[in-house]
């Protein structure tokens, strides 16, 4: 029997689900959140943080081999893993136990188990501590994210073929590392493990590095990547995955057709996740999925199933990020709370990608501004030309790259790739849902000396045809 009514069960605690709990709390509902793992989900605990936090290791790491150019002399300077994931850990505890604080703090009733939809409005939880409980619930929001998705035909061993999540339990760099995938978490632990002293390859079956970005993006990561010694095989296909020998022997047709075998300690697998929608009664309750297991939702986060909605990760046709979950989150529980809310325009997200250089970009690249029969015009200024990025050193590569409709000035695009891009680009996503144009990010005046001026100078180069300090 169940022992009360919840407004709102919310299976999930990741920045999804732990976001619309609260939300629906502020709202005055009386809400309960199932998780049968740590709080915070997989960004919290294996995921953004984590491997942001090893991403810092790495570019300090970066920052004092290149500390003589500034002046100051480090002796003897040393990478310990163990002291990184130290920080690493330290870093997922703070932000757990944050999480935990926020639950307090709100109300919100916290049920540590797996929670599986049973019918209307009921939640079966099979708990951790032994035992079950039935929650009744006028609304449910599913929020159980997704999982790193295997190499088909070759399983994860958590030894020498990881996932991202393997990749966070190191406990020593591994001499040689080949990742199969150049998406976000490719480059990111790719980046990373080079600047900690492994030999890097990366696989890419599309015909660039980030094909998500801008092409002029995915090009000026690769020449970094190349001098900082990391391999790409672009437009390249993995026929085959070796793991008998003593090391992972994959077999790569390069995109002339050549065959190659490369031999690796370690092997990550970075090609997408897997949505966690398997048996948990969505069948049951007529929750409509697609053909790889996404949710199908409505632009108010509805499923199928009356009473009952999904967000984040493991819903379809939207991207994998954690602040889409979020924001996901917030309208889900309002829309529930009965507020006026409007979809979410998920071509104005922002995406960051914390490679050295790190990549930022929100709305169209120029190639589907193009496609979409846009007239074009773009503004671009390289951070070669840029006073702070002259003083932090960081002048080799990078550039900002404005995509504007030639006809009506409008900002279409923003693409970023350089020095502490994944910050500037709140700028960007600004520019787009306030419908900015070229001329008013133009006369925006930017302060100097700032990285983010660059930006000015872009517009500049749109409005223009010349950036004022090129």
């Amino acid at each position: 029997m169940s022992e009360q009514v919840y407004d709102l069960v919310v299976l999930g605690s990741g920045p999804g689900g732990y976001v619309a709990a609260i939300r629906a709390a502020q709202l005055g509902m009386k809400t309960a959140i199932v998780e049968v793992n740590a709080l915070g989900g997989v960004c919290l605990n294996i995921g953004c943080i984590p491997t942001k936090a090893l991403l810092h290791s790495a570019d300090l790491l970066e920052e004092v081999k290149e500390a003589k150019r500034f002046g100051i002399t480090v002796e003897n300077v040393a990478f310990e893993l163990a002291g990184a994931m130290k920080h690493k850990d330290t870093v997922v505890k703070q932000s757990t136990d944050g999480v935990a604080f926020l639950m307090k703090k709100n109300k919100i009733e916290v049920v540590a188990g797996r929670g599986r939809l049973i019918g209307r409005g009921q939640v079966h939880v099979q708990l951790n501590e032994g035992g079950e409980r039935v929650l009744a619930a006028k609304h449910i929001i599913v929020a159980t994210g997704g999982r790193p998705r295997p190499f088909p035909g070759i399983p994860f061993d958590g030894e020498r073929v990881l996932s991202s999540t393997d990749m966070l339990t190191l406990k020593t760099v591994p001499s040689s590392l080949l990742a199969i995938g150049a998406g976000a978490i490719g480059v990111e632990f790719a980046s990373m493990f080079r600047s900690f002293g492994s030999d890097v390859t990366i696989v890419e079956a599309l015909p660039r590095i980030v094909p998500n970005e801008d092409e002029e993006v995915s090009a000026e990561l690769t020449k970094a990547f190349q001098r900082r010694g990391i391999k790409t095989l672009a437009g390249a296909k993995v026929e085959g995955v070796d793991v008998g020998g003593e090391k992972v022997v994959v077999t790569v047709v390069d995109s002339s057709g050549k065959p190659q075998q490369i031999a690796v300690e370690k092997l990550l697998v970075s090609i997408g996740i897997a949505p966690n929608t398997e048996n948990i009664g969505l069948e049951e309750v007529g929750v409509k999925v697609n053909n790889r297991g996404f949710i199908e939702t409505d632009g108010f986060l509805r499923t199928s199933a009356e009473g009952v909605y999904a967000i984040g990760d493991c819903t379809a046709n939207t991207p994998w990020l954690a602040h889409k979950a979020s924001a996901e989150g917030i309208l889900a529980a309002e829309h529930i709370a009965g507020h006026h809310v409007t979809p979410i325009d998920y071509g104005k997200i922002a995406a960051c990608t914390y490679c050295n250089p790190e990549i930022a970009s929100v709305g169209l690249t120029e190639a589907k501004a193009r496609e979409r029969g846009y007239q074009v015009k773009v503004g671009k200024f390289p951070f070669s030309a840029n006073g702070k990025a002259r003083v932090l050193g960081q002048t080799r590569f990078g550039f900002i790259k404005l995509v504007a409709d030639a006809q009506y000035d409008e900002i279409l695009g923003v693409h970023m790739i350089g020095p502490r891009v994944t910050e500037m680009i709140a700028e960007g996503g600004i520019a787009l849902s306030h419908e900015a144009t070229g001329e008013s990010m133009m006369q925006t005046i930017h302060a100097h000396p700032t990285l983010y001026e660059a930006i000015g100078e872009a517009a500049h180069a749109l409005v223009h045809g010349a950036p004022i300090h090129l």
